[in-house]
């Protein structure tokens, strides 16, 4: 029998499929929140705080999605907040989980495919080394905080998350206007690799990790066809039935963003999701277009 599974971080994207999710495949869900409980599935934390191991005693599984958006200029203040909201939230909640009375059988924590820095046409699978920047740095150290839960017997999975296509916000909601008015195009040079995932996807490959053992360590969580910039740019042109015809010269994605420009947005990475695969994961959105309209339908 599916058993209770803890979530932190419901509110974006993943987290509005994630929890229907859950509950459709029987597993009883609790939040952690950071405003008074409303309801009895929910627990209140400040993520500045660890938590009482006792809070987080009895469930099966815990999925730590929560963290400061990416989006935005980069400056040193946000760099800031990017990290604190990441690295130490994680390891407070990974010490709390090693002391609970009941642990649970396995801790999910989100990553991202920034791991891998600007890495050209280089095929990257999990066992591919870190790239270098404020971002691969950034993982390399979130992916490290999740290490008191494993070393106390969790099975510990990191999520390495592309781009996450959603109809409830993130980055695809962030194009739609400007490509609605024929007003999209490529970033750049529109060659660099982009590796994406629908917010389904990235739930069932929840649901998935915690039901297969074998599962642990560090996951690529992106689709099978990653894509060139420039493609995705065409696609999405075409489910519109609009023109991409204004690309966003590199000098001014820098201007308008500073590094994330060249860290985020015109890096390129082609991740492969080995583990996924060889784990008999079975995506539901393995393709571009075909995810593209249904998500624009819903």
């Amino acid at each position: 029998m599916p058993g209770r599974v803890l979530v932190s971080g419901v509110s974006g994207p993943i987290g509005s499929a994630l929890l229907p999710r859950l509950s459709s495949a029987g597993y009883e869900t609790t939040r952690l929140v950071r405003t008074t409980p409303s309801a009895p599935n929910q627990i209140f934390w400040d993520p500045a705080i660890p938590p009482a191991p006792d809070s987080l005693s009895g469930f099966e599984a815990v999925v730590h999605l929560a963290g400061e958006t990416i989006v935005g200029r980069w400056t040193e203040a946000k760099k800031r907040r990017i990290v604190e909201s990441r690295v130490p939230v994680t390891r407070n909640l990974a010490g709390a989980l090693a002391q609970a009375a009941q642990r649970p059988q396995v801790f999910i924590s989100a990553s991202a495919v920034g791991y891998y820095g600007d890495r050209g046409d280089q095929i990257l699978r999990e066992d591919s080394p870190p790239g270098e920047g404020f971002a691969p740095q950034l993982c390399r150290e979130w992916e490290a905080a999740s290490d008191p839960a494993a070393k106390a017997g969790i099975r510990t999975v990191q999520l390495r998350i592309g781009m996450v296509l959603s109809a409830r916000g993130g980055a695809l909601a962030r194009m739609l206007p400007p490509f609605r008015l024929g007003l999209g195009g490529n970033l750049g040079n529109g060659r660099q690799w982009l590796s994406w995932v629908t917010a389904e996807d990235v739930a069932g490959i929840v649901v998935h990790a915690i039901r297969t053992e074998s599962l642990k360590g560090p996951v690529n969580t992106v689709a099978p066809q990653c894509v060139s910039n420039a493609e995705f740019t065409r696609t999405l042109a075409r489910v519109l039935s609009r023109r991409s015809v204004f690309p966003l010269p590199a000098f001014a994605a820098r201007l308008a963003f500073g590094q994330m420009a060249d860290e985020i947005l015109l890096s390129s990475q082609r991740v492969e999701p080995a583990r996924l695969q060889a784990a008999g994961y079975r995506f539901q959105d393995p393709d571009l277009e075909p995810a593209l309209r249904r998500i624009l339908r819903s």
